[in-house]
Protein backbone atom coordinates (compact mmCIF):
# COMPACT_ATOMS: atom_id res chain seq x y z
CA UNK A 1 0.00 0.00 0.00
CA UNK A 2 1.53 3.46 -0.96
CA UNK A 3 2.11 5.28 1.77
CA UNK A 4 0.15 8.80 0.22
CA UNK A 5 -2.92 6.81 0.06
CA UNK A 6 -2.28 5.44 3.49
CA UNK A 7 -2.11 8.81 5.33
CA UNK A 8 -4.98 9.88 2.82
CA UNK A 9 -7.29 6.95 4.54
CA UNK A 10 -6.05 8.08 8.24
CA UNK A 11 -6.84 11.84 8.00
CA UNK A 12 -10.07 10.77 6.29
CA UNK A 13 -10.73 8.39 8.84
CA UNK A 14 -9.75 11.18 11.63
CA UNK A 15 -11.90 14.05 10.18
CA UNK A 16 -15.20 11.44 9.96
CA UNK A 17 -15.02 10.78 13.94
CA UNK A 18 -13.50 14.25 14.11
CA UNK A 19 -15.60 14.40 17.83
CA UNK A 20 -14.79 10.75 18.62
CA UNK A 21 -11.02 11.16 18.05
CA UNK A 22 -10.77 14.18 20.55
CA UNK A 23 -12.76 12.29 23.01
CA UNK A 24 -10.18 9.18 22.37
CA UNK A 25 -7.65 11.81 22.66
CA UNK A 26 -8.69 13.57 25.63
CA UNK A 27 -9.07 10.20 27.30
CA UNK A 28 -5.77 8.93 26.87
CA UNK A 29 -3.99 12.19 27.86
CA UNK A 30 -6.02 12.08 31.36
CA UNK A 31 -5.26 8.43 31.68
CA UNK A 32 -2.03 8.56 30.86
CA UNK A 33 -1.57 11.54 33.53
CA UNK A 34 -3.10 10.06 36.15
CA UNK A 35 -0.13 6.45 35.06
CA UNK A 36 2.16 9.36 35.28
CA UNK A 37 1.60 10.98 38.94
CA UNK A 38 1.70 7.11 39.89
CA UNK A 39 4.91 6.60 38.82
CA UNK A 40 5.84 10.02 40.03
CA UNK A 41 4.85 9.42 43.21
CA UNK A 42 6.32 6.21 43.23
CA UNK A 43 9.79 8.04 42.60
CA UNK A 44 8.84 10.74 45.15
CA UNK A 45 8.82 7.97 47.38
CA UNK A 46 12.41 6.55 46.57
CA UNK A 47 13.85 10.20 46.64
CA UNK A 48 12.65 10.43 49.88
CA UNK A 49 13.83 7.09 51.61
CA UNK A 50 17.11 8.05 49.64
CA UNK A 51 17.58 11.59 51.34
CA UNK A 52 16.45 10.30 54.58
CA UNK A 53 17.42 7.11 55.46
CA UNK A 54 20.70 8.60 54.89
CA UNK A 55 20.11 11.29 57.60
CA UNK A 56 19.12 8.74 60.27
CA UNK A 57 20.42 8.84 63.41
CA UNK A 58 20.05 6.67 66.93
CA UNK A 59 19.18 8.76 69.52
CA UNK A 60 20.97 7.42 72.96
CA UNK A 61 19.11 9.05 76.04
CA UNK A 62 20.99 9.45 79.23
CA UNK A 63 19.45 9.05 82.31
CA UNK A 64 18.15 12.88 83.69
CA UNK A 65 15.78 14.26 86.79
CA UNK A 66 12.40 12.92 85.09
CA UNK A 67 13.51 9.48 83.83
CA UNK A 68 11.95 6.51 85.03
CA UNK A 69 13.46 3.50 83.27
CA UNK A 70 14.75 0.79 85.55
CA UNK A 71 18.11 1.24 84.60
CA UNK A 72 18.07 4.89 85.42
CA UNK A 73 17.24 3.88 88.89
CA UNK A 74 20.30 5.33 90.55
CA UNK A 75 19.80 8.78 89.24
CA UNK A 76 21.37 10.58 86.61
CA UNK A 77 24.27 9.54 84.29
CA UNK A 78 27.33 10.26 85.76
CA UNK A 79 30.06 11.45 83.80
CA UNK A 80 32.34 8.26 84.29
CA UNK A 81 28.92 6.17 83.04
CA UNK A 82 28.64 8.77 79.90
CA UNK A 83 31.97 8.54 79.29
CA UNK A 84 31.94 4.84 79.14
CA UNK A 85 28.64 4.82 77.22
CA UNK A 86 30.56 7.26 74.74
CA UNK A 87 33.52 4.80 74.37
CA UNK A 88 31.31 1.56 73.62
CA UNK A 89 29.24 3.39 70.80
CA UNK A 90 32.42 4.24 68.86
CA UNK A 91 33.70 0.97 69.32
CA UNK A 92 30.92 -0.35 67.41
CA UNK A 93 32.09 -0.99 63.48
CA UNK A 94 28.62 -0.21 62.82
CA UNK A 95 29.01 3.03 63.84
CA UNK A 96 29.96 5.82 61.66
CA UNK A 97 29.91 8.83 63.95
CA UNK A 98 28.73 9.80 67.19
CA UNK A 99 27.37 13.47 68.31
CA UNK A 100 26.74 14.27 71.93
CA UNK A 101 24.09 16.95 73.20
CA UNK A 102 24.08 18.24 76.32
CA UNK A 103 21.24 19.24 77.95
CA UNK A 104 21.25 23.37 76.95
CA UNK A 105 22.27 22.22 73.55
CA UNK A 106 18.87 19.86 73.75
CA UNK A 107 16.92 22.98 75.09
CA UNK A 108 18.18 25.50 72.03
CA UNK A 109 16.87 23.17 69.64
CA UNK A 110 13.57 22.13 71.74
CA UNK A 111 13.41 26.08 71.52
CA UNK A 112 13.50 26.30 67.65
CA UNK A 113 11.55 23.32 67.01
CA UNK A 114 8.45 24.80 69.30
CA UNK A 115 9.18 28.25 69.36
CA UNK A 116 6.16 30.42 69.97
CA UNK A 117 4.15 27.37 71.40
CA UNK A 118 2.86 27.31 74.73
CA UNK A 119 5.00 23.97 75.95
CA UNK A 120 8.39 26.13 75.00
CA UNK A 121 7.81 28.10 77.92
CA UNK A 122 6.90 25.51 80.40
CA UNK A 123 10.11 23.90 79.76
CA UNK A 124 13.45 24.16 81.44
CA UNK A 125 17.13 22.87 80.36
CA UNK A 126 17.19 20.11 83.31
CA UNK A 127 14.43 18.89 82.29
CA UNK A 128 15.54 17.16 79.32
CA UNK A 129 17.97 14.42 78.78
CA UNK A 130 21.21 14.27 77.52
CA UNK A 131 22.01 12.02 74.65
CA UNK A 132 24.49 10.77 72.12
CA UNK A 133 23.42 11.02 68.40
CA UNK A 134 24.23 8.24 66.15
CA UNK A 135 25.02 7.73 62.71
CA UNK A 136 24.74 4.43 61.52
CA UNK A 137 27.00 2.94 58.15
CA UNK A 138 23.44 1.26 57.57
CA UNK A 139 20.30 2.38 59.35
CA UNK A 140 19.08 -0.89 59.07
CA UNK A 141 21.75 -2.04 62.32
CA UNK A 142 19.76 -0.61 64.52
CA UNK A 143 18.94 -3.28 66.55
CA UNK A 144 22.79 -3.19 67.10
CA UNK A 145 22.40 -0.50 69.08
CA UNK A 146 19.68 -1.70 70.88
CA UNK A 147 20.84 -4.88 72.50
CA UNK A 148 23.95 -3.35 73.12
CA UNK A 149 22.45 -0.49 75.09
CA UNK A 150 18.78 -0.88 75.94
CA UNK A 151 19.19 -1.56 79.69
CA UNK A 152 22.18 -0.46 80.33
CA UNK A 153 23.00 1.89 83.48
CA UNK A 154 23.17 5.49 82.82
CA UNK A 155 20.83 4.83 79.38
CA UNK A 156 16.95 5.76 79.29
CA UNK A 157 16.20 4.87 75.95
CA UNK A 158 17.47 4.13 72.76
CA UNK A 159 15.55 5.50 69.81
CA UNK A 160 15.03 5.17 66.30
CA UNK A 161 14.27 7.25 63.83
CA UNK A 162 13.59 4.99 61.15
CA UNK A 163 10.80 3.55 62.82
CA UNK A 164 8.63 7.32 62.50
CA UNK A 165 9.60 7.05 59.15
CA UNK A 166 8.30 3.90 58.52
CA UNK A 167 4.83 4.90 59.74
CA UNK A 168 5.27 8.04 56.89
CA UNK A 169 6.07 5.61 53.73
CA UNK A 170 4.34 3.53 54.82
CA UNK A 171 1.39 6.06 54.31
CA UNK A 172 2.91 7.12 51.20
CA UNK A 173 3.33 3.97 49.79
CA UNK A 174 -0.45 3.55 50.03
CA UNK A 175 -1.58 7.12 48.24
CA UNK A 176 1.63 5.80 45.49
CA UNK A 177 -0.48 2.14 44.89
CA UNK A 178 -4.02 4.21 44.95
CA UNK A 179 -2.40 6.58 42.44
CA UNK A 180 -0.68 3.34 40.29
CA UNK A 181 -4.41 1.89 40.35
CA UNK A 182 -6.52 4.70 39.37
CA UNK A 183 -4.08 5.60 36.25
CA UNK A 184 -4.20 1.41 35.23
CA UNK A 185 -7.76 1.82 35.29
CA UNK A 186 -8.22 4.94 33.75
CA UNK A 187 -5.82 3.60 30.98
CA UNK A 188 -8.49 0.29 31.07
CA UNK A 189 -10.96 2.96 29.78
CA UNK A 190 -9.20 4.75 27.14
CA UNK A 191 -8.51 1.41 25.89
CA UNK A 192 -12.42 0.68 25.62
CA UNK A 193 -12.76 4.24 24.26
CA UNK A 194 -10.48 3.31 21.53
CA UNK A 195 -12.00 -0.07 21.05
CA UNK A 196 -15.42 1.49 20.52
CA UNK A 197 -14.24 4.43 18.55
CA UNK A 198 -12.90 2.14 15.68
CA UNK A 199 -15.93 0.12 15.93
CA UNK A 200 -17.74 3.02 14.78
CA UNK A 201 -15.28 3.85 12.34
CA UNK A 202 -15.31 0.26 11.08
CA UNK A 203 -18.72 0.57 10.51
CA UNK A 204 -19.09 3.60 8.60
CA UNK A 205 -16.47 2.48 6.14
CA UNK A 206 -18.02 -1.05 6.06
CA UNK A 207 -18.60 -0.10 2.07
CA UNK A 208 -15.29 1.21 1.31
CA UNK A 209 -13.57 -1.74 2.98
CA UNK A 210 -15.82 -4.12 0.81
CA UNK A 211 -14.98 -2.50 -2.53
CA UNK A 212 -11.03 -3.11 -1.07
CA UNK A 213 -11.38 -6.34 -0.82
CA UNK A 214 -13.34 -7.30 -3.67
CA UNK A 215 -10.20 -5.29 -5.92
CA UNK A 216 -7.62 -7.81 -3.92
CA UNK A 217 -6.69 -5.99 -0.63
CA UNK A 218 -5.28 -8.34 2.18
CA UNK A 219 -6.81 -7.98 5.01
CA UNK A 220 -3.87 -6.19 6.68
CA UNK A 221 -3.95 -3.36 4.24
CA UNK A 222 -7.72 -2.31 5.30
CA UNK A 223 -6.70 -2.68 8.44
CA UNK A 224 -3.81 -0.72 8.72
CA UNK A 225 -5.65 2.54 8.38
CA UNK A 226 -7.31 2.25 11.25
CA UNK A 227 -4.77 0.90 13.45
CA UNK A 228 -2.96 4.17 12.71
CA UNK A 229 -5.69 6.16 13.37
CA UNK A 230 -5.49 4.77 17.33
CA UNK A 231 -1.93 4.96 17.54
CA UNK A 232 -2.13 8.29 16.30
CA UNK A 233 -4.93 9.75 18.39
CA UNK A 234 -2.73 7.73 21.76
CA UNK A 235 0.65 9.42 20.50
CA UNK A 236 -1.20 12.94 20.99
CA UNK A 237 -2.58 11.75 24.17
CA UNK A 238 0.50 11.32 24.99
CA UNK A 239 2.05 14.58 23.97
CA UNK A 240 -0.66 16.28 26.75
CA UNK A 241 -0.19 13.84 29.09
CA UNK A 242 4.08 14.71 28.86
CA UNK A 243 3.26 18.38 29.25
CA UNK A 244 0.74 18.06 31.99
CA UNK A 245 3.69 15.79 33.70
CA UNK A 246 6.13 18.78 32.95
CA UNK A 247 4.05 21.11 34.22
CA UNK A 248 3.41 19.71 37.49
CA UNK A 249 7.23 19.59 37.87
CA UNK A 250 7.67 22.91 37.03
CA UNK A 251 5.31 23.39 39.73
CA UNK A 252 6.78 21.60 42.24
CA UNK A 253 10.06 23.21 41.40
CA UNK A 254 9.16 26.63 41.45
CA UNK A 255 6.43 26.62 44.04
CA UNK A 256 6.34 23.38 46.60
CA UNK A 257 9.95 22.43 46.56
CA UNK A 258 11.23 26.30 47.78
CA UNK A 259 8.51 25.62 50.92
CA UNK A 260 9.56 21.91 51.78
CA UNK A 261 13.11 22.50 51.99
CA UNK A 262 13.46 19.24 54.62
CA UNK A 263 13.23 16.93 51.75
CA UNK A 264 14.24 15.79 48.12
CA UNK A 265 12.28 15.65 45.40
CA UNK A 266 12.09 13.53 41.85
CA UNK A 267 14.32 15.17 39.30
CA UNK A 268 13.61 15.46 35.23
CA UNK A 269 14.87 12.61 34.72
CA UNK A 270 12.18 10.67 36.36
CA UNK A 271 9.79 12.65 34.35
CA UNK A 272 11.28 11.86 31.18
CA UNK A 273 11.63 7.96 32.32
CA UNK A 274 7.86 8.28 33.21
CA UNK A 275 6.64 9.65 29.99
CA UNK A 276 8.69 7.03 27.84
CA UNK A 277 6.71 4.05 29.92
CA UNK A 278 3.61 6.32 29.25
CA UNK A 279 4.14 6.50 25.18
CA UNK A 280 4.82 2.86 26.04
CA UNK A 281 1.97 1.63 27.51
CA UNK A 282 -0.40 3.96 25.54
CA UNK A 283 1.37 2.15 21.92
CA UNK A 284 0.54 -0.88 23.66
CA UNK A 285 -2.88 0.01 24.63
CA UNK A 286 -3.88 0.83 21.42
CA UNK A 287 -2.37 -1.74 19.39
CA UNK A 288 -4.20 -4.45 21.77
CA UNK A 289 -7.54 -2.41 21.77
CA UNK A 290 -7.00 -1.84 18.11
CA UNK A 291 -6.49 -5.71 16.24
CA UNK A 292 -9.01 -7.33 19.45
CA UNK A 293 -11.64 -4.69 17.66
CA UNK A 294 -10.92 -5.12 13.89
CA UNK A 295 -10.73 -8.86 14.06
CA UNK A 296 -13.93 -9.09 15.45
CA UNK A 297 -15.56 -6.04 13.82
CA UNK A 298 -14.26 -5.35 10.40
CA UNK A 299 -15.17 -8.53 8.37
CA UNK A 300 -12.44 -8.64 5.61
Amino acid sequence: MRAGFLMSEVRIGLRRNMTMTFAVIITVAISLSLLGIGLLANSQVSAMKDYWYNKIEVSVYLCGTLSESPSCANGVVTPEQRLSIQQDIKALPVVQEVFYESQSEAYKRFQQRFKGSAIAQNVTADQLPESFRVKLKDPTQFPVIVSAFSGRPGVDVVQDQRAILEKFFKLLGVLRNAALLIGLTSVLTAALLISNTLRIAAFNRRRETGVMKLVGATSFSIQLPFLLEGLISAVFGWLIATGLLAGLKGVIDSKVAPLLTFTKFFGWGEVWVASGYLLLTGLVVSMLASIITLRRYLKV
